[in-house]
């Protein structure tokens, strides 16, 4: 199979990502957030991106933080998210931007990309604990 690259993304972009087990891309895709993005190698875009789970979303720990429906509905519809999600700062990863890490996601929202949405400007502060946190 060959690997295709998706188009350059952007900082703060909400993708659909097989956030790998240890060195394989998971078969599950899940939400993350793109944190930075190496554009060295361009068109071959990396990225580093934060894990996403919809799992105990209402559970912080340090270094987390969440967009949930009922709280932020605004932030919810600007990440394009289905369901209630939290994001580990502590839990990042450089990767290949393309199809061996990332995939469309269902409905495609954006498009014949992995992007779900944004983050939206009200989450700053949220994020920027985590990342103090999971820095500290």
């Amino acid at each position: 199979m060959t690997v295709a690259w998706w188009p350059e993304p952007t900082a703060g972009e909400i993708v659909w990502c097989h956030f790998p087990d240890n060195i394989n891309p998971r078969p599950k895709p899940r939400p993350a957030l793109i944190l930075k993005v190496f554009d060295d190698e361009a068109p071959q875009f990396h990225v580093n991106v934060a894990y996403g789970t919809s799992q105990r979303t209402t559970t912080l720990y340090s270094g987390e933080f969440s967009i949930l429906r009922e709280r932020n509905p605004t932030a919810y519809q600007t990440a394009g998210l289905s369901y209630d999600t939290k994001l580990n700062l502590k839990q990042t990863i450089d990767l290949p931007y393309n199809t061996d890490w990332f995939s469309v996601p269902p409905a495609a929202p954006q498009g014949q990309i992995p992007n779900l949405g944004t983050l939206h400007a009200s989450l700053v502060p949220a994020v920027q604990a985590a990342y103090r946190a999971a820095k500290a």
